[in-house]
Order: structure tokens, then sequence, then C-alpha cells
């Protein structure tokens, strides 16, 4: 990501500008040019969007801007009706040689036969059209369940508005939990973080700066100046201006790219249309034979036509014809049919709808997956797996929301009561956080939901696994006073007193003639936090003079977590007397006790490399393509033995810079694709 100073935009653009903005709207109606938001500085956005910042748009202008770019969705294409779906059933080569069958019984008389014919291919396209039917409400059941509200400043108030009557030059108030309803600029970032694992595949929240004004060729996942429809408030509050709506957002191209794909037939269909036309000619040869012998032997040659000779002609059309019938497999479509419903039935038993019934027989026919890590091949959960205190990693087992796992020093369980300053290390944890637990039910295991920024929230989590809970140490030391965590300082204080020990505790921040203070907890960016530093904690809880030495091994230590693809923060505190209510930052951020590293990241699904396995065994190859960083995709490639350690991996900018012919290439032998947008993504399937 690189940033830029504030200046004016190439002249194509400014000129496009200039010729709409007498529309009210400037680049946003122009459909033929390529705006990117994410270049422009304040004043040319409010200019080219027509708004204010402090009033948002009026109400009139709102309504005449909706009616010139439509609502704020997501447009498809028209769900099949009825008889589409019908005669999509019998699109298939061998259903149409049964009712071609069905017709000629008929013609002949036998009844019996072209009825039960045209039964077996009525109950096949009912069959057929019920599950396809079904698949469409449900998916139509699904979208109904989202139908988020907005706050967007209008006519200089706030008001709460359907967000598919948003518009471009839209004011939009943003907080923790809200989904993003449009693509905005921000104007406004109050330590806002957002999940945009959904677009980019970055599984840790996006820390966001209004500030910025970054170049034209910025990745979508480094627009840190821009938030996207779709993704979700992770934390903190802002503002921002809606710059794109509906299908002109990045979601909305995705979702046009998807639907601009044309459907392809599958190999079942490929299969059985080439199985129908080989029958179909086949029946019609040996009809023809059949009926040239009894040609040659009716005597029509000898005895000219005669009532003999039409009978034995008759006989020889009756036997082709019966012939043709009867090397029509009646029961193949119903058969195939009733075999894809199961399909489908079992695919939606694990959670998976699939639209068309076809589509059930084509994952079976796959011979190369392309997977996304986060929520695919990852669990979607951060989970804190490693600590470092005085010199040793503490691997923590477990992952998800349960706070179920064991601590462990070299592959060996150990007593936390043995190793004090672990505990201390997740009570800074807990007690610098702004994230909450809420209880779940579970299968009797103790099991949360994260309320808050995931990150905070598996910290939480970790703690709970060693008996440390937030509830508990909130009660005992309540927050009295912080100061935020924000992207310039790279760290978070809060001040807490200390208003009772805690039954059992052997931390140092109870100790009864500390009744009367305050405890200062830091968590942040490890060197940030290391130069605040004067003093380090050992795994025995003692302290000890923070040597260059010392600092050395710190930093050492959040390298080789770094390579690893960990999240790391620095751990620290200080114990003081009692403080103002308003405090300076140099009053409570120096001296500081450093007490560890703590690392997370979202870990693999434990079901992800034995499916590996099976599918090679079954020469499928697995492909991963993701919007995270090389280093996360490459860790957690070669934790599920995807990537050997010697192989590369690819990224976005890596595509760019290659024709179709190379990319063709490279993609036969490259497993791993980081740091890629959707057309990426697109362009590699």
């Amino acid at each position: 990501m690189a940033a830029r100073s504030p200046s004016t935009l190439p002249p194509t653009q400014t000129q496009a500008a200039d010729r709409a903005a007498a529309a009210g709207l400037s680049d946003a109606s122009n459909a033929g040019v390529t705006i990117t938001w994410h270049a422009l500085d304040l004043d040319d956005l409010l200019a080219r969007l027509n708004t204010s910042p402090q009033r948002g748009l009026t109400s009139q202008e709102a309504a005449q801007r909706l009616a010139r770019y439509g609502r704020n969705e997501l447009r498809e294409k028209p769900r099949p009706g009825f008889w589409q779906l019908v005669l999509a059933q019998l699109n298939n080569f061998v259903v149409i040689l049964l009712i071609v069958a069905s017709l000629i019984s008929a013609l002949l008389g036998d009844w019996v036969e072209a009825g039960a014919i045209m039964l077996i291919v009525v109950l096949n396209a009912v069959l057929g059209v019920v599950q396809e039917r079904r698949a469409e409400e449900a998916l139509a059941a699904l979208k109904k369940l989202a139908s988020p509200e907005a706050q967007v400043l209008r006519d200089g108030s706030r008001q709460s508005i359907p967000a598919a009557e948003l518009v471009p030059g839209d004011v939009v108030f943003l907080e923790a939990g809200n989904y993003v309803p449009a693509d905005m600029r921000l104007v406004e970032a109050v330590n806002l973080r957002v999940e945009e694992a959904a677009l980019t595949g970055e599984s840790v929240p996006v820390q966001k700066n209004a500030a910025l004004i970054l170049d034209q060729d910025a990745s979508l996942g480094d627009r840190k100046n821009t938030v996207f429809m779709g993704t979700v408030v992770a934390y903190g509050r802002g503002r921002g201006l809606v710059v794109d709506t509906g299908m002109r957002t990045q979601l909305g191209l995705i979702a046009d790219m998807l639907q601009s794909v044309e459907n392809e037939e599958t190999p079942l269909q490929r299969r059985l249309d080439q199985l129908g036309k080989t029958l179909g000619w086949g029946a019609l040869a040996v009809c023809g034979v059949v009926f040239l012998m009894g040609l040659l032997r009716s005597g029509l040659w000898t005895q000219g036509f005669t009532p003999e000779t039409r009978d034995a002609l008759v006989e020889s059309f009756m036997i082709a014809v019966s012939l043709a019938i009867a090397a029509v497999p009646e029961g193949l479509p119903a058969v195939v049919t009733i075999s894809l419903a199961l399909g489908m039935r079992e695919m939606v038993r694990r959670h998976a709808l699939i639209r068309r019934l076809a589509s059930v027989e084509t994952l079976g026919s796959a011979t190369v997956i392309c997977s996304d890590k986060t929520g695919t091949l990852t669990q979607n959960v951060m989970t804190v797996t490693r600590l470092w205190i005085d010199g040793e990693f503490v691997e923590i087992t477990g992952s998800g929301h349960e706070a179920v796992g064991e601590f462990r020093i070299q592959g060996k369980p150990i007593d936390l009561a043995r190793h004090p300053g672990i505990t201390t290390a997740l009570w800074v944890g807990v007690l610098n956080n702004d994230a909450q637990l809420e209880p779940v039910e579970t299968n009797g295991r103790p099991a949360y939901r994260i309320i808050g920024d995931p990150t905070e929230g598996s910290i939480l989590i970790a703690a709970a696994k060693a008996g440390v809970l937030q509830e508990t140490l909130n009660a005992a030391y309540p927050r009295r006073q912080e100061i935020p965590f924000d992207s310039a300082r790279k760290r978070m204080v809060t001040i807490h007193s200390v208003e009772a020990p805690v039954a059992g505790d052997s931390s140092p921040f109870h100790d009864a003639s500390q009744l009367r203070w305050k405890v200062v907890e830091v968590k942040g960016a490890p060197d940030v936090v290391l130069r605040l530093c004067s003093r380090v904690q050992t795994m025995d809880d003692e302290t000890w003079p923070l040597d260059e030495p010392a600092r050395a091994d710190i930093l050492a230590a959040n390298d080789s977590m770094t390579q690893d693809a960990l999240r790391v923060l620095g751990l620290a505190y200080r114990i003081v007397p009692d403080l103002p209510d308003e405090v300076s930052q140099e009053e409570v951020e120096s001296d500081l006790i450093f007490v560890g590293l703590i690392g997370m990241i979202d870990p693999a699904r434990v079901e992800v490399q034995p499916a590996l396995t099976i599918a090679r065994g079954a020469g499928i190859r697995t492909i991963m393509i993701t919007g995270d960083y090389p280093n996360t995709a490459r860790a957690i490639a070669q934790s599920i033995t995807l990537l050997q350690p010697d192989h590369k991996v690819l990224t976005g900018a890596d595509l760019n810079a290659m024709d179709d012919a190379t990319l063709a290439r490279e993609v036969e032998v490259t497993d791993v694709f980081a740091r890629v947008s959707p057309e990426h993504k697109m362009r590699i399937v």
C-alpha cells in the first residue's frame, strides 16, 4: 500500500467529471469512467458526489438519485418459470427419444406401451421440477431474512432507512456489528476495524483510516480509507460517503461476473446426450436393415404390390419400430433423476444448497478444486495458539470458541500454578480488552460467542482455557480510564483500580498494600510496547531490568512468530499510585514491565488435511486462492501439506504482469495464490 499527497486526477477523469457536474453527481453518473475513489482528497470527493458531510443529502435529491441510479440491491437473473423448468427436464436426447417412441407407439395403436413410456417421462420431469423449485424457494427465503437498515444523514438529521434506498452521496453512520450497506469512502474513522474476509479473504479485521489518500492502483485489500458492501464492522465507529451502490459495488461486480458465466453441460448431461444419439442412430440403422431385409423377402420385386406383399411390408415396419422402441432405455432418465435427487438431499443434509439437479453430478467429475482460505480451509475463527514469556514458547491447544485446551512447553502439558508468568500475561490480555464473551449451549463443553473484535475475543477464549474469566477480573479490577487504540499509536492503554483481591490469586496486582493504587495495562505492536518498558517479567513473576540482550531476544521471538503467520501483540503493565482523573500519556506509558508476546491465527480446520489426502488419492488437485497476505497463505498451506516449503506463492501483482498464456502455464504448477482480487480468481479458474 502506498499513500500519496493530494493531487489532481488525470485529465480524462477530470473532464468526465466536469461534463457530468451539471447532473448533480459528477463521475458517479458516468458509467464509462472507473472512479478510483480511494485516491481522491476530501474536497474532490465532496465535489464529485455533490454532498455535505454535515447535512447529507436532502430527501428530494435522494429521491432523484434513487430514480436515476436504482435501488441499492444486487440484481439477479430472473428465476426460471415453471414451464422453463419443465422444458429443462425434457431437454435431453434420451428423453426426446422416449417421447418419439411414445408417439410412434400411439400411432401404431399400442396405447399401453405409449402410456407407460409417457408416464415415465412425466414422472421424471415432475421430480426434477420439484427438486429445483424447492432449492429456488429456499434461496429466496434465505434472502428475505436479510433486510438491513442503514443509519443515514438526510436533511441534516440522522435517520434509519432501508439499505436498499441508499444512493451515491449519502452519509452513513457505521458502528460495531453493522453490515456495511454500500461501498463507501470514509470521512471519519474512530478505531474502526472491518471484517473483510468475505471480500478479500483476510481473516483479521482491517484497521481503517479516513485520512489516507492512496495510489490509484492500490489493491482491494489495501484500500484502508474505503469500506465495501457486505463486510462487517468489528470494532469502533465511523462515517462514510456512499460512492457506489447495487451492481456498481465491488460485491456487485463479483455478482455480475458470476452471472455472466454461461451454464455449461455437466459431464453426465454430455454422456447422456452422447448415449441418446448413439442409441438413436444405432436404432435407426438396425431398423433400416430389418426393414430392408423384410422388403427383400416380401417378393415386392418379383410379384409387385399385392395384398400379400403389403402385409409383409407392414409386418417388417412393425418389427423395425418395435426394435427401435426396445432399444430406448425407458427407465434410464428416471433412474438418473432419482439418483441426483438423492444426491441433492444428501448435500442439503450437509448444509449445501444445490440449485440445478444436474449440478450434483459435477462434483463427482472434478479433477481440480480451487478453494478460498478463510472459512473454507480455515475455521474463520481467530485463535491464540502461542505465547512467549521469559524465553519460552508456550503452545495453547484447542480451537474455535470452546474454552477447552492445554498449555504446553516443548510439547508437554504444564501446571499453570507453577508458571505464574503465564497467568499474569493472560490477566493483562483480559483487562486490556473491549470484547465480550457470551456463553452458548454446546455438548457440555464451555463455549462462547464473541461480541466485538475477533482478535481480542480470541485472547478471552485463551484466558478462559486457563480459568481466567473476564467477569471475575472486571469486578476485582474495574476500568477507570483508557487511551483507545489507534493506528498511529499502535497500542491500547487501560487503567484499573484495585477493588479487592481475587480468591487464590497469585498475581502481583492484588497485594493488599496496593488496594488504593492503580494498574496500567498496555497491549499493542510488540516493538512499540517494548519501547515503553524498562523491566521484564520472568515466568516466576519476578521482574528484572530490561537490558539490550533481553530486548533482542524479545524482538527475535516476535520475528519467529510473525514468520509463522501469527498476528503478534506485546503485553505490559505497571502498578502506580492513585492517578488524577485526567492523565497524560507520558504519566502512564513509561517504566512499564514487559510481560510477553501473544500470537493468534485463523487455524486450519481439523478435517481439511484428511480431506486433502482423500482428494489426492482420487486424483484431485487442490489449489488455494485467497486475498490474504502471502506469509499467512503459505503458513496455512504448509500446515495442511498443501504446499511444500520450496514451492512458490503467486500474488495478484504477479498475475497482473502475466499474459493468459503465461498464467496458463503457471496455474499448472502453482498451488497457492495470495493477495488476489475476485477478478484474479475468475481469471485463474
